[in-house]
């Protein structure tokens, strides 16, 4: 009798991983477990998020399925399939998955959808394309022709091992032991700092957008107050951490050294190909033709502040302290609903 009260196969969840008939521990690799599904539904999610976009015209949409699928990627891995292959229920799947893991699909999945509600209200708010693509499609006339294997493709590779936290330890369980032997106390005390991480992360990124928003409705100059006086691109910081606490709670579970390629795909997409080293250049273009003054704030605000990592000046800032105070937050009401859970 296995743990879902039949006599089928035992089918291991969370720190081990089931197995296709025919298929031996020893022939499962991260490529054939983790990696090609990985690519395939992100490839999945950028072709179909491309027909859309082509067909209104708003390569914003690409936007879309950049938290839609890691969130889909995550719930997949470690539920979906299991439901869909396996024949068990959603309970017993839940049931059985370890804490640290529930914790991790759990923020995996607020994070996710709350970027995924502020990406989509921020589109419908505004009624036409973002100018960063606008910018793109009138440089280049034939923009739709490259866009897919310029901008959407290579989307889909890096969210492949952006993923890799929230996917390899519900995958790749039983076949990859972890690296480190923690006793529980050790453990509990890395996934409180994971969840530290990711609280400071996700209220930084949050509260970025929410007074970037405020802003926007009273005045037109930059927003250089709030956490935005900590970094240039706060919301970007926000994310780097919240991606890098997914590897941290892994740490307190069954670690394999791979997921370390996530935070460090998502920093390099960040700072390399889209986010601010996207976001800074089409403003300052933008503000260099169409607003001298703001132009003229971004020189003095690039002078003044760090674009990403905040300099140790900022430890006087009180929005450090927000910040700060907001990862001791979250480890509060994640030490509470575990309580609650065990009971």
């Amino acid at each position: 009798m296995d743990i879902y009260g039949s006599n089928k196969p035992m089918v291991d969840i969370g720190r081990r991983t089931s197995r296709p008939p025919g298929l031996s521990t020893s022939d499962v690799g991260i490529l054939r477990s983790t990696i090609l599904p990985s690519l395939s539904l992100h490839t999945g999610f950028s072709v179909a998020s491309f027909i859309a976009a082509k067909a209104t015209d708003r390569a914003e949409l690409k936007d879309f399925a950049w938290p839609s699928s890691q969130v889909a990627n995550a719930w997949w891995s470690a539920i979906g399939r299991h439901i869909c292959h396996d024949g068990v229920s959603f309970c017993a799947v839940w049931k059985a998955l370890p804490w640290t893991e529930k914790v991790l699909l759990s923020s995996v999945t607020i994070w996710g959808l709350r970027l995924f509600c502020r990406i989509v209200s921020r589109s419908l708010a505004r009624g036409k394309d973002d100018p960063r693509y606008t910018e793109l499609k009138a440089k280049d006339p034939g923009f739709w022709k490259s866009a897919f294997l310029n901008l959407f493709l290579p989307e889909a590779v890096f969210l492949t091992f952006i993923t890799l936290p929230f996917t390899l330890p519900f995958r790749m369980g039983s076949t990859t032991p972890s690296c480190l032997d923690l006793s529980s106390e050790a453990a509990g005390a890395i996934r409180a700092m994971g969840v530290a991480l990711f609280g400071a992360g996700f209220a930084l990124e949050s509260m970025a957008d929410c007074q970037l928003e405020l802003h926007r409705l009273e005045r037109t100059d930059l927003c250089r107050h709030g956490v935005w006086s900590i970094v240039r691109h706060p919301n970007y910081l926000g994310d780097t951490l919240v991606h890098i606490s997914f590897a941290v709670m892994n740490v307190a579970n069954s670690f394999n050294p791979v997921v370390l390629l996530g935070p460090i795909a998502n920093y390099v997409y960040l700072r390399v190909v889209g986010g601010d080293a996207q976001n800074e250049p089409s403003q300052e273009e933008r503000y260099k033709s169409q607003d001298p003054h703001k132009y003229a704030q971004l020189q003095t605000w690039r002078r003044e502040k760090n674009s990403f990592w905040p300099s140790l000046s900022e430890l006087a800032n009180p929005w450090t302290w927000v910040v700060y105070a907001s990862g001791l937050v979250a480890v509060v009401v994640e030490e509470g609903f575990r309580e609650w859970a065990m009971q």
